[in-house]
């Protein structure tokens, strides 16, 4: 095993090699969670896995159904997840995220009292499946006499989020809305912690593998000893290898075992895509002594890859006729490598909606 083999099965197992995922909400069971801070980065984060015609606005309608949820879990930022883990997920991860924004709470003068009292208005706000925006709550906030200026309200949201009393509702127009878990979630059978911990390890190493141990703590936002514990509960379901002091650990099959690898093969990331966000350590998928430090690509831009390695970023305009794609890689694109690029553009221009893009290829 080395770095390139790596990088080739992690885009197998992440279904961006090989055969592609049906449904959106397939996707996300075999992912486990998807980050999705940048919701439309995320949606077509999903599309790349998905199967090849899937459209943005299709996705929209199964968030808006409440099919997909959008939450904060894990760690202290938003991931798609299902109705069917949403709980399970938070009832593991969700109290240690609140003890790591315990000090932003101090910060912004958010006690337990407030803390408290801000989720209860939350709850009788949204409640009778009455979802509302941020900015209405921020009003409701203010009748209760609860400021929610700055980032106060963030945090009280995410509060509320973690103690599992709301979840994501309906988009209003383009802006996301607030309502009840328990209104928008059927009843669900919780889960041990043990049986939760070899639930997520077995998923994320199975969809993300090969990774390490403290790849898979920094994705789910658990301590290395707990993911230390889900891997040994997964005894005989995974395998491993070293490389350069590092143990990975994968399915031995995955659904792409045997998926080729066929050179240029181009994708256009969004920020925060799995392939990336979901290890701490990126020496499989970036050589920082051919290319120079990651952060000089911008830690929020969309990220270019060529063989399963990054080699850039990329950033669109949505047209009214179509997409202008604009790609600024680090390294030099031949032919092959720019036919691959228009035909990975244009793909995203129908997920898009729109028949067709324009590449230009920008120099670094």
């Amino acid at each position: 095993m080395d770095y390139a083999s790596i990088a080739k099965r992690r885009l197998a197992n992440e279904h961006l090699l090989g055969t592609s995922i049906s449904s959106a909400v397939e996707t996300v069971a075999w992912l486990g969670a998807v980050q999705s801070q940048d919701y439309g980065g995320a949606k077509w984060g999903l599309g790349q896995r998905m199967t090849p015609g899937t459209t943005e606005a299709e996705l929209d309608i199964l968030f808006d159904g409440g099919a997909l949820l959008r939450t904060h879990v894990m760690r202290p930022t938003w991931h798609f997840v299902l109705p069917d883990d949403i709980r399970w997920m938070l009832d593991l991860t969700g109290a240690r995220v609140q003890r790591q924004n315990a000090g932003r709470y101090r910060e912004l003068g958010l006690d337990a009292a407030t803390l408290r009292k801000a989720t209860r208005a939350i709850e009788k706000a949204v409640a009778g499946v009455n979802p509302l925006t941020r900015t209405e709550l921020a009003q409701r906030m203010e009748r209760a006499g609860i400021s929610s200026e700055g980032q106060r309200m963030p945090y009280l949201l995410m509060y509320a989020e973690l103690e599992r009393v709301i979840c994501s509702g309906p988009r209003r127009g383009k802006q996301h809305t607030y309502t009840l878990l328990d209104e928008r979630v059927p009843a669900t059978r919780p889960l041990g912690r043990e049986e939760a911990l070899a639930l997520l390890a077995n998923r994320y190493f199975g969809s993300h593998g090969p990774a390490t141990l403290n790849d898979f703590a920094w994705w789910s936002g658990l301590t290395v000893s707990d993911a230390r514990k889900g891997v040994a509960l997964n005894d005989g379901k995974l395998s491993s290898e070293d490389l350069d002091g590092r143990t990975y650990f994968f399915a031995p099959d995955g659904p792409n075992a045997g998926a080729r690898l066929r050179s240029p093969t181009v994708h256009l990331l969004p920020n925060f895509d799995e392939f990336l966000v979901a290890y701490k350590h990126h020496e499989p998928n970036y050589d920082e002594q051919r290319l120079g430090p990651r952060t000089s690509l911008g830690i929020f831009r969309n990220i270019l890859t060529l063989d399963g390695q990054i080699v850039g970023a990329w950033k669109r305009t949505v047209r009214k006729d179509d997409v202008l794609i604009e790609a600024t890689p680090l390294v030099t694109l031949g032919a092959p490598e720019r036919r691959n690029l228009e035909r990975v553009a244009n793909s995203y221009a129908r997920f898009m909606g729109r028949p067709s893009a324009e590449v230009v290829v920008l120099k670094h």
